[in-house]
């Protein structure tokens, strides 16, 4: 790995997860000197620690994690340390726990997948089935999503049960955190962090397009934060 950047790939890594096929190859079509290390939940303690060596940090689909909070701890290293980050899927998820929990002090701030009786779920099912799903989404201009793709309106794949609860939307997007894609009803699918170099999360998995031979806008723009 001499003279690679490196990106952690932070969730549990399965050969069977689509996902997790594609995030390599679209790693490798984005910059040919970055390299992703898959670094499984379970192993997360000091993430300061295990962190520090990296370029950027991707929170990878495929949830429930086996330790969750390690994945959560994993982003808040990332927003904090002002290291490049990319959420998909289940690292949008967590990524908004996360900003629940460290920046807008609701520390019970709980997923519905791993707690669906927490009085605090600010990720509930979403009410239609998103697995194996696609659809349009609308990118608001000025934006690194908008950026990253040259256009307003896309189309990307999606394999998801959960997201965002709308009644925390006035908690979670008063300051820094803002709401960047939105589906045709409204609801969102991607976040960035004002005043961060690179932090940007999104229910989809733009990853996929690497398997069909295509570099992923939005991995090329996370590359080419990559210091």
């Amino acid at each position: 790995m001499a003279g690679k950047r490196l990106v952690a790939l932070v969730g549990d890594y399965d050969p069977a997860v689509i996902a997790h096929q594609a995030i390599p190859e679209a790693l490798r079509l984005a910059g040919d000197d970055v390299e992703g290390v898959w670094l499984h939940t379970a192993s997360i303690g000091d993430a300061a620690a295990q962190l520090r060596d990296f370029a950027g940090i991707w929170c990878v689909p495929a949830s429930p994690y086996a330790n969750a909070d390690g994945a959560v701890e994993a982003i808040r290293y990332a927003r904090e340390q002002e290291r490049p980050f990319l959420g998909t899927c289940a690292g949008f998820q967590h990524a908004l726990l996360e900003y629940a929990r460290n920046v807008c002090g609701l520390r019970e701030a709980a997923h519905a997948e791993d707690n669906p009786e927490a009085a605090c779920r600010v990720i509930s099912p979403l009410s239609c089935s998103l697995v194996e799903k696609s659809g349009e989404i609308l990118l608001k201009e000025g934006t690194r999503l908008y950026q990253a793709y040259g256009k307003a309106r896309i189309t990307e794949g999606y394999h998801c049960n959960y997201g965002l609860n709308r009644e925390y939307e006035p908690l979670l997007f008063g300051s820094a955190l803002r709401p960047t894609a939105h589906d045709l009803s409204n609801e969102v699918r991607g976040v960035e962090l004002s005043g961060h170099p690179f932090f940007v999360a999104v229910l989809f998995q733009p990853e996929r397009a690497a398997l069909r031979g295509e570099v992923p806008p939005l991995v090329a723009s996370f590359v080419a934060a990559l210091q």
